[in-house]
């Protein structure tokens, strides 16, 4: 029986192996969703994402379901509780860049939609890199920046280029599997998104 290959980075770990094989690199075109990838990602920022992965639902517990129309009425009494919360990243800057974000989130959304504006910036195109080896992951790009840059200046906060990347890496805008794993081959019919699809 054939072995399947998978990207290095989730082997030896159950839950960051089917986080890989049904989600990483998937495109994602609801923007509830989009915005939960989002700030999950924001918590990331320095740290490892198995660890983000492990404390998911807890997140999710402790912020809403990441529901930003409830986030957005957040005030020091809730943030206050949150760092008291041993299952989540207890960090106060993150936190209320949860509450910046859900605010800027808002505003995009009711003007244009989410999931529209950020696929706007490849015209609904999946960037697809030749990942061969070790050698050719990248951690920030020029789109990652400019798309960092922007939303900056729509109010969000905790998004630098490198985190960014990270996200589109996540939510399938750009594919970084491997060349030879099997993700890549199912991800192959797929070139871009229909904008209908968006919401």
């Amino acid at each position: 029986m054939e072995i399947q290959k998978r990207c290095f980075w989730c082997e030896g770990d159950a839950l960051y192996e089917e986080y890989h094989d049904k989600h990483w690199g998937r495109p994602i075109v609801d923007s509830q969703k989009l915005f939960e990838c989002l700030i999950l990602e924001t918590f990331q920022s320095g740290l490892s994402w198995i660890t983000i992965l492990k404390k998911k639902n807890h997140f999710l517990d402790a912020f809403d379901q990441l529901d930003p129309h409830q986030i957005v009425h957040y005030e020091q009494q809730k943030v206050k509780e949150l760092l008291g919360n041993a299952k989540i990243i207890r960090h106060r800057q993150k936190i209320q860049a949860v509450i910046s974000n859900a605010k800027a989130f808002i505003q995009v959304n009711d003007q244009i939609g989410f999931s529209k504006y950020l696929w706007g910036f490849t015209d609904g195109r999946i960037i697809k890199n030749n990942i061969v080896s070790k050698n050719d992951l990248i951690a920030q790009s020029e789109l990652s920046l400019r798309i960092s840059k922007e939303m900056k200046q729509l109010g969000f906060s905790f998004i630098g280029s490198t985190t960014i990347y990270s996200f589109l890496q996540a939510v399938g805008i750009v594919n970084d599997h491997f060349e030879d794993c099997f993700c890549q081959k199912e991800l192959q019919a797929v070139n871009a998104v229909d904008f209908k699809e968006m919401r």
